[in-house]
C-alpha cells in the first residue's frame, strides 16, 4: 500500500504544522495554567478561518473536502502543540461528520456552515452520562414529543466544549418500551436554550484549557424537526461516529507522544553526565529507538484506519486498534521521555509533565483500551462466523 500523502495532504499537514509551531506552542503552557478562554477561542476561530473545523466536510457547506486521513494528520500536528485545542478540533469535526451524514438539508445548510467558520466556537457530542459511559445504550436522558416540541430530561456527563458550543448533538430515549440500545434517537440542540443548564468545568487533570462540562436538561423544550436522522434509530449512528472520533483521539495521543520524546531527545544530546552526552549511553539509546518505533506503529495503524474510512471501507476494528496501539504507546512514550530527562522531566518548568498529564486521558475517552480490545476481539470472532 502507497503511503505517500498526496500534494494537497502534504500542503494542510504542513499549515496544520506551522500554524500549531507558531501560534499554539508559545501559548500552551499558559493555556494550560491560566485557562485563558479569550485566548483559547481566538486559536479556534483562526483554526476555522483556516478550514480545520470541517476537514471532512463538502465545501457547499463550508468545509474543505480534505478527507479523513488528512483529518488524522492534521490533528497529530495540532496536539503535539496543544492538546487541549486538538481535543476541541477533534470533537467539532466529528459534530460536523454526524451533522452532513445524518441530518436532513434544511439542518445542514443551517449548523454546518456556523460550524466549519468558526461562529459556532465548537460544537458538542452528548452521549455520556453518569451511569453510561463504557455502555451508552443504558442512557437514561428521555426525549418526549409534546406537540409540535421535543421535551428533553436528563443530564449528560464529560462533554467536551460545551461552555462554548454553540450546538450540541444530542442523545435521548424516545421509545422506553423497546429493548435496550433500541428506541434512542439523535438531536440537534441548540445552547442557551431555556432549560439546558451547563454546570462548572470539571478540574481535571491535564487538557485543562478545554473545558469538560456535565450538560442537563430540565424540561428542555426543542423544536419537533431538530430531531436527526430516524427516529428511534439514533445509537447506530452514535456508534458508527465513535469508530471516527476515535481516530482522533489516536492522532492526538500520537502527536502528544511524539512532542514528548522528541523534547527527550533533544535534552539527551545537551545534558552530560560522566564527561560525556546522555546520548551516548546505550541503555537510554534503545529507550529511545524503542518509543520511536511504536509511535510509528501507532502512526500506521492510524493512517490505515483513516484511509479504510476515506474508501468507505468498514473500519471500526482498525479504528479501535489504532486507537488502543496510539493511546497506550503515547502514553509510554510520555512516561519514557520523563524518566530520560530524570528529575528535570518532574519540574514544570519543563513541557514533560503538562504532556504526562494531557496523555492520560487518550486511553480512556471515546472508549477504554478494555472497550477497544472487546471491540477488537468481537469483529476477529465476528470474521470466522
Amino acid at each position: 500500500m502507497d503511503m505517500t500523502l498526496t500534494e494537497d495532504q502534504a500542503f494542510i499537514q504542513d499549515i496544520a504544522r506551522k500554524f500549531a509551531q507558531t501560534e499554539l506552542a508559545p501559548v500552551a503552557e499558559k493555556l494550560d495554567h491560566e485557562g485563558d478562554r479569550t485566548l483559547f477561542l481566538k486559536n479556534l476561530k483562526h483554526l476555522a478561518d483556516l478550514g480545520f473545523m470541517g476537514l471532512n466536510v463538502d465545501s457547499k457547506y463550508g468545509g474543505s473536502e480534505a478527507g479523513t486521513v488528512v483529518f488524522s494528520l492534521a490533528i497529530t500536528e495540532i496536539a503535539r502543540a496543544c492538546a487541549s485545542t486538538a481535543l476541541t478540533v477533534s470533537v467539532t469535526n466529528m459534530v460536523a461528520e454526524v451533522i452532513q451524514a445524518v441530518a436532513c438539508d434544511e439542518q445542514k445548510n443551517y449548523y454546518l456552515p456556523k460550524l466549519c467558520s468558526g461562529e459556532y466556537a465548537a460544537g458538542g457530542f452528548c452521549l455520556t452520562e453518569t451511569m453510561a459511559g463504557s455502555d451508552p445504550s443504558a442512557m437514561k436522558t428521555t426525549a418526549i414529543l409534546d406537540g409540535d416540541e421535543w421535551l428533553i430530561n436528563g443530564s449528560k456527563q464529560f462533554i467536551s466544549s460545551a461552555e462554548y458550543a454553540g450546538v450540541f448533538v444530542v442523545w435521548a430515549v424516545t421509545d422506553k418500551n423497546q429493548p435496550k440500545g433500541k428506541g434512542i434517537s439523535c438531536f440537534l440542540v441548540e445552547n442557551n436554550l431555556p432549560g439546558l443548564t451547563i454546570s462548572k468545568a470539571e478540574k481535571k487533570m491535564g487538557q485543562h484549557a478545554s473545558a469538560t462540562n456535565e450538560v442537563l436538561f430540565e424540561n428542555c423544550r426543542i423544536p419537533k424537526n431538530a430531531l436527526m436522522g430516524e427516529l428511534n434509530q439514533g445509537f447506530k449512528v452514535a456508534i458508527r461516529e465513535l469508530a471516527g472520533g476515535r481516530i482522533g483521539v489516536g492522532s492526538m495521543a500520537l502527536g502528544i507522544g511524539q512532542a514528548a520524546i522528541e523534547y527527550a531527545r533533544t535534552y539527551l544530546t545537551d545534558r552530560k553526565q560522566f564527561g560525556k552526552p546522555l546520548s551516548d549511553f546505550q541503555g537510554l539509546q534503545w529507550m529511545l529507538a524503542d518509543t520511536f518505533t511504536e509511535l510509528e506503529a501507532a502512526r500506521l495503524l492510524l493512517m490505515n484506519a483513516a484511509d479504510k474510512k476515506a474508501k468507505g471501507q468498514h473500519f471500526s476494528k482498525e479504528a479501535s486498534m489504532a486507537k488502543l496501539f496510539a493511546s497506550e504507546k503515547a502514553n509510554k512514550a510520555c512516561y519514557t521521555a520523563l524518566q530520560l530527562m530524570g528529575g528535570y522531566g518532574y519540574i514544570k518548568d519543563f513541557p514533560l509533565e503538562r504532556y504526562s498529564r494531557d496523555v492520560r486521558v487518550t486511553s480512556i475517552y471515546e472508549g477504554t483500551s478494555e472497550i477497544q480490545r472487546v471491540i477488537i476481539a468481537r469483529e476477529l470472532l465476528r470474521e470466522t462466523a
